[in-house]
């Protein structure tokens, strides 16, 4: 990896509020800068917002305002929303600031020297909302493909990029470069794109005087995508010169986080400008998907659009920083609700990594007067506590490096429930019971080591956190303790440091607070009696409506986040011996060694049939055994039993050991 990174946010349109959309993009570009920063590279991470074209333009006079006038106003909401999200940018460029516009001016001139810039006419199909001209083949029925909003016929004097010119040349770079284009699925997109006829492209508008003039041609101003682009080198300071200076020659190539929907301009215009200046292409342009909102598009008349301020208002930053990161796989579409965002922070955060803190600390406070003790010889308990969290070190890095970020997340879990499992099987409690405080003391520095670990790996996510469980632990949350090289020693953490015991990291979210939340949001009584949606019947039991639906027996969703459940990888499965109807299964649930399960599905199934399936298991049932073979979990399953029984399994893209919520 190289000793320095430079990462990217698009620069955001100021017609508009910051949204979703926008916070996730920026979320994920602080993870990065984080990490990076943690692991000791030199970082730079800029956002932005453009504040040039039509767009904008009509905006504000529509508002009875200048441009400026309203871009200073909206750019005070990014900047608001981004201290709320605790985003640590290292620049913030105006695409109205006089650097931006001395880039822009200078890179037209190099790319205009080297023939690849001639004055025309225009006549065609455009959308001030995309600030672009379609095709009547793109135009179906006149209207734009992106807003579905008719199409204006406009002609117009224009200075065209010989666009056309360059389309082999990125071709074969993105054929040479399979990282250059991310996810897969976009890089595809882009090559089938650069398999049609590549047109030249207009780069300068008459119709309006709000942007970048043009050099040597006031008359004409920078269509908006060549100025916007030119962001990511404006705010290096780019000079014109081939290094490009200081901050260019440090930083560039940069790692471009976009939206899914704005990758052509990324992935086609931006690189072909570069290729025309002789200038090196972005490391990886990497587009994410789009959000719904409980299966839904977004929309003011639906009453559910996701406003950021609110969220965090509602469950504090870090846990929204968390759910976006982890529930989704970045480059896919994602589905938002507040019941799956209460999930994981009630099962994630609160239990399994709340839980842990809580109880690591209290136990030092009772049983080690509150400082952390001094290890003894290490059993082979510790030793796999040890081995996995160097595992999950490397892991984890290695997925953030690849914007995977559900996956990094999915990593540190593993050692966050390895910490609860370990203090369930050494019984601190029963060792300060039989006087044995050597070996308490050994548990228990481990357990603090385990934190401390913890918290290093979390702090890109959510920093909040890792500063206050850094300070439980006593100490500062400062950039040595934040250092990713600091988890090359176990234990790092120096004995004698005294705990400072604090409030829960992540209160629970009861059933009667999780209702008004909801109605809330929708801003009706619509979950004034705790449910919102019909619930699906369970096996066996009568279905929404049903007269004796009223009679069940009902439980809290305290009494449901008791139970733990996970997805299981199937790894080996044979028949119990004896036994027609019992299976004993190899289940991996994310943790060092998989985990052995009986179920009576042997009349339904065969062992050769569960090899590879992704099963829901419940990991925290207490173990039993079935015909003298030990079980430590339960398959679930729907039906009546023998063979009439069927799994209940997974087909997409979750990972052993990820919590089901």
């Amino acid at each position: 990896m190289a000793d320095s990174f430079y990462v990217t946010t698009p620069i955001y349109y100021v017609n508009d509020v910051p949204h979703l959309g926008h916070a996730y993009t920026t979320i994920a570009a602080d993870v990065l800068a984080r990490y990076h920063r943690s692991a000791g590279r030199r970082t730079r991470f800029l956002t932005g917002t453009d504040e040039h074209g039509q767009k904008i333009f009509k905006a504000a006079r529509a508002q009875g305002v200048t441009p400026l006038e309203l871009a200073d106003r909206v750019v005070e909401r990014f900047r608001a929303l981004w201290q709320k999200l605790d985003i640590d940018y290292d620049d913030f460029i105006r695409t109205t600031e006089p650097r931006h516009q001395q880039v822009v001016q200078r890179l037209f001139r190099r790319v205009q020297e080297r023939g690849d810039i001639y004055l025309g006419h225009y006549q065609g199909l455009y959308c001030t909302g995309c600030e672009e001209y379609y095709t009547e083949a793109q135009a179906e029925q006149g209207r734009c493909p992106i807003h579905k909003q008719p199409l204006e016929k406009l002609r117009e004097e224009s200075y065209f990029f010989r666009m056309s010119r360059y389309a082999e040349p990125l071709r074969r770079h993105i054929e040479a470069h399979p990282e250059f284009i991310q996810p897969e699925i976009r890089r595809n997109e882009i090559l089938g794109f650069l398999r049609e006829d590549l047109r030249d492209l207009s780069i300068s508008r008459t119709s309006f005087d709000w942007g970048v003039p043009v050099p040597g041609d006031e008359r004409h101003v920078v269509y908006v995508w060549f100025d916007a682009l030119s962001n990511y080198i404006s705010a290096l300071g780019w000079d014109g010169s081939d290094d490009g200076g200081e901050l260019f020659a440090g930083f560039w190539p940069a790692l471009h986080l976009i939206g899914k929907d704005i990758l052509r301009f990324h992935a086609v215009y931006w690189p072909t400008f570069l290729l025309s200046a002789g200038l090196p292409l972005p490391r990886t342009v990497f587009a994410h998907g789009w959000w719904t909102v409980e299966g839904e598009k977004m929309s003011k008349s639906l009453r559910n659009v996701v406003e950021p301020n609110a969220l965090v208002d509602t469950y504090g930053v870090d846990a929204v920083r968390y759910f976006l990161l982890r529930e989704v796989p970045f480059g896919l579409d994602g589905d938002f609700s507040h019941r799956a965002l209460i999930g994981r922070l009630n099962a994630e955060l609160a239990n399994d990594l709340g839980n842990l803190l809580r109880r690591t600390v209290s136990m030092v406070s009772k049983y080690c007067a509150g400082r952390t003790p001094r290890p003894g010889a290490r059993r082979p308990l510790e030793q796999r506590l040890l081995e996995l969290a160097e595992r999950v070190v490397r892991e984890s890095a290695a997925r953030l490096e690849g914007c995977h970020f559900h996956k990094s997340l999915a990593s540190i879990w593993e050692l966050v429930r390895a910490g609860n499992r370990y203090l369930d099987e050494a019984a601190p409690w029963t060792l300060n019971k039989n006087g044995q405080q050597q070996q308490l003391d050994t548990v228990m520095a481990h357990a603090m080591e385990t934190l401390r670990h913890i918290a290093v790996l979390v702090w890109p996510f959510m920093p909040g956190t890792a500063a206050g469980m850094l300070a439980q632990l006593g100490l500062q949350a400062d950039e040595h303790n934040l250092s990713r090289a600091t988890l090359a020693d176990w234990p790092g953490l120096a004995s004698g440091q005294r705990v400072q015991p604090g409030p829960p990291l992540f209160p629970r979210i009861d059933k009667d607070q999780a209702a008004e939340i909801d109605r809330r949001f929708r801003g009706d009584d619509a979950a004034a009696g705790g449910e919102t949606r019909p619930r699906p019947a369970a096996a066996g039991q009568p279905g929404p409506g049903a007269d004796s639906e009223a009679d069940m027996e009902t439980i809290t969703i305290e009494q449901f986040g008791q139970v733990e459940l996970r997805v299981g990888l199937v790894k080996a499965a044979e028949r119990v011996k004896k036994s027609d109807k019992l299976i004993v299964l190899q289940v991996d649930l994310g943790e060092a060694e998989p985990r052995q399960v009986v179920a009576g599905i042997g009349l339904a199934y065969t062992p050769e049939q569960l090899l590879g399936k992704k099963l829901a298991v419940v990991a925290n049932l207490k173990p039993v055994k079935l015909m003298g073979v030990e079980s430590r979990g339960m398959i679930l399953a729907a039906g009546p039993g023998g063979d009439n029984v069927v799994l209940a399994e997974f087909a997409g893209d979750v990972q052993p050991g990820e919590s089901i919520h």
